[in-house]
């Protein structure tokens, strides 16, 4: 009787786990983002070889994570933050949350959150913290990696930088997701 019920049981799981699109897998995430500030030796003279957006950041993301189900995904992620301006490299390492608002069959539009610490490598400024707070589009594809478009609001909380100890700065990126 034992071996019959757990034959069923075990024949019961295969045919459950077969059957059914799982709605929970691991991911890698990397994404590369750019920070623009308005040039100051702008003008709108013809000759002038002067661009109206400059960047002033940039910044790469690599994670690891775990969507569950359709809607919600958990991941963990590292990167390194370049800011020529202040002369700033920082290796930000930060839990983010992600919550799809909406989904359909080509794409999905979703929110970000992230806090962590950012690691620096000079004794100029000291270690500090890192939030980030964004929004994207991810399209879907039938293949197993999917193309983002992120939106980005950062935060480093630096002690001794300036004035608040606050580095903010809005990022525009691009990414994929590897299922």
């Amino acid at each position: 009787m034992k071996h019959l019920l757990l034959s069923f049981m075990f024949l019961f799981v295969t045919q459950n786990s077969l059957s059914q699109e799982k709605k929970t897998h691991s991911f890698f995430e990397i994404s590369t983002r750019f920070t623009f500030n308005v040039n100051e030796d702008f003008t709108f003279d013809p000759d002038d070889d002067e661009t109206f957006l400059e960047a002033s950041a940039a910044f790469l993301r690599l994670g690891i994570g775990y969507m569950f189900g359709d809607r919600f995904s958990a991941s963990i992620h590292a990167g390194y933050d370049y800011h020529p301006i202040h002369a700033i490299h920082a290796f930000p390492t930060y839990a983010k949350l992600r919550y799809n608002l909406w989904s359909d069959i080509e794409d999905s539009f979703f929110i970000q959150y992230g806090r962590g610490k950012m690691w620096r490598p000079s004794s100029r400024f000291a270690d500090g913290d890192y939030y980030n707070l964004g929004f994207g589009w991810e399209l879907k594809r039938q293949h197993r990696w999917k193309p983002t478009i992120l939106f980005t609001y950062h935060r480093k909380k630096i002690k001794g930088f300036r004035d608040s100890g606050n580095l903010h700065s809005v990022s525009l990126g691009f990414g994929f997701r590897f299922f």
